[in-house]
């Protein structure tokens, strides 16, 4: 399988590589000539000894997933082109620039929304400032004023984080006059409906759906008119196939309301639209990001989204064996949710078809995540080994305060886990995150440590809890 590429990939540092691969080759080093070989698909020393920087250069493009040196270099061109760095940006003594910076998510850090709107009460002038503040404002009267003075204004690249108006309306989290309307606005004077932006110069995009539909890792909120600004967006021509979208939402809950629209305007199906066209292979084909659909919703047992799924004609059978992405470890949607100990998705992808099995170690974690101590016994007694090779799996613990299975982590805490396994946070983190009060009570009383720090943030359970805004769990953990 294909290397992503590096964030904020450069030219330079590429031909860097494909120079040290041939040194490294040319001076006999035993990786620089698997990686050659593996890449150029040669294992023949007699033709790797006559390497050129031009075959160096095709190996590290096949590296990255690109059949030729020339289209990594024009990825690279157009990666640059769209390649935005939002997080990056700082304080601005202007204020309408400080507005949009502090109004918009960014999706590195918590909202700055209760900023946004004092500054703009201390200076109302903002909200006219520009076709960026009219569009994070939501003012459908002025937008429609400033386009028709200046049509090319609704495409323009302005403001902070030189993204197009479309961009600071859906990623505006302040309260607005009339987001939708300013939309339909912007869109028939000719806004791209699939505006969007490379993270870090990355795939996928974030797209002004993403910015609709919110979510991600740090819970960032949807937009208050979420579904009905995404619906103006889909009925425009954006691409239902939208892989950072998916994602953010898909990373907690259980709604189905933007799945059933998204899979209205075709997820699954088409070419992919523009971003497609632009990312080629480094972004999922829509039959791929459907699959991964199915394989999240069971990873995480959410069986709303499964049976929306399903009920839609996307496929039970979803595996990750062939192309699928390595976060699901080339298991079978029904073996994922079997090894989640969700027995609800199991059974809706079996009724569908699903097939998979576990055996061996699998087959003892998905006893432990059901929380069944007599099934783990026997499974254990038929094949004593496995007992030496369980604690292996370091992160069961944390799995199970995540799916919040209190027997689970009973359980497992039982069989000799560490309740503090920090990997790179604890069980109790995750608990804490979710607002998951029965399970933060489980850990403590297992001997969880509330003091850790997560190795990614520095931060400890009851800050995970505060900054996830989950009032309940971080009163407990303070106390």
């Amino acid at each position: 399988m294909a290397n992503r590429l590096p964030e904020n990939p450069s030219l330079d540092h590429l031909k860097n590589e494909a120079k040290q691969l041939l040194r490294g080759v040319r001076a006999g080093e035993i990786r620089a000539i698997a990686t050659a070989g593996g890449w150029l698909r040669t294992a023949d020393d007699r033709e790797l000894s006559g390497l050129r920087l031009a075959g160096a250069q095709l190996a590290v493009a096949r590296k990255y997933g690109f059949t030729s040196w020339s289209h990594l270099r024009a990825h690279l061109a157009m990666a640059d082109k769209y390649a935005r760095r939002p997080h990056e940006v700082g304080l601005s003594a202007d204020p309408a620039t400080e507005f949009l910076r502090l109004a918009c998510l960014n999706y590195h850090g918590p909202m700055s929304t209760e900023a946004a709107v004092r500054l703009l009460a201390a200076h109302p002038q903002i909200a006219s400032a520009s076709v960026w503040t009219m569009a994070a404002v939501g003012d459908a009267a002025g937008m429609a004023r400033a386009v028709a003075a200046d049509p090319a204004s609704a495409q323009a690249y302005g403001g902070p984080f030189g993204w197009e108006p479309l961009l600071y309306l859906t990623c505006s989290r302040v309260a607005q006059a009339d987001a939708v309307a300013t939309a339909r606005v912007l869109l028939r004077a000719g806004a791209d409906p699939n505006a969007g932006y490379l993270p870090e110069g990355q795939g996928p995009p974030f797209t002004a759906l993403t910015g609709a539909l919110g979510g991600g890792e740090l819970r960032q909120p949807p937009h208050p008119r979420d579904l009905e600004l995404a619906r103006v967006l889909l009925e425009a021509g954006a691409d239902a196939n939208d892989g950072r979208a998916l994602y953010n939402r898909g990373v907690g809950g259980d709604d189905t309301g933007y799945l059933e629209l998204l899979l209205k305007f075709g997820l699954g199906r088409g070419d992919g639209g523009p971003w497609r066209t632009r990312l080629g292979q480094v972004q999922d084909a829509p039959a791929r990001m459907l699959a991964d659909t199915v394989l999240t919703a069971a990873l995480r047992g959410q069986a709303g989204r499964m049976r929306c799924l399903l009920a839609h004609g996307a496929p039970a059978a979803a595996n990750a064996k062939n192309d699928g992405h390595p976060f699901f470890l080339g298991y079978t949607a029904l073996e994922l949710a079997l090894l989640g100990g969700h027995a609800q998705v199991a059974r809706l992808l079996a009724d569908a078809g699903a097939s998979g099995t576990l055996r061996g170690l699998d087959a003892v974690e998905a006893a432990i995540m059901r929380g069944e101590r007599e099934q783990v016994e026997q499974l254990l007694s038929v094949d004593p080994g496995l007992a030496g090779k369980l604690l292996t799996r370091l992160d069961l613990v944390i799995k199970a305060a995540e799916y919040g299975r209190v027997p689970a982590v009973r359980l497992a805490c039982a069989l000799g886990f560490d309740v503090n396994a920090r990997l790179p946070s604890t069980a109790l983190h995750k608990a804490a995150r979710a607002g998951n009060l029965p399970v933060v009570r489980a850990l403590l009383e297992l001997g969880a440590d509330r003091s850790l720090r997560d190795s990614d943030y520095d931060a400890t359970p009851l800050q995970w809890a505060q900054f996830a805004g989950q009032a309940e769990v971080a009163g407990f953990l303070s106390r």
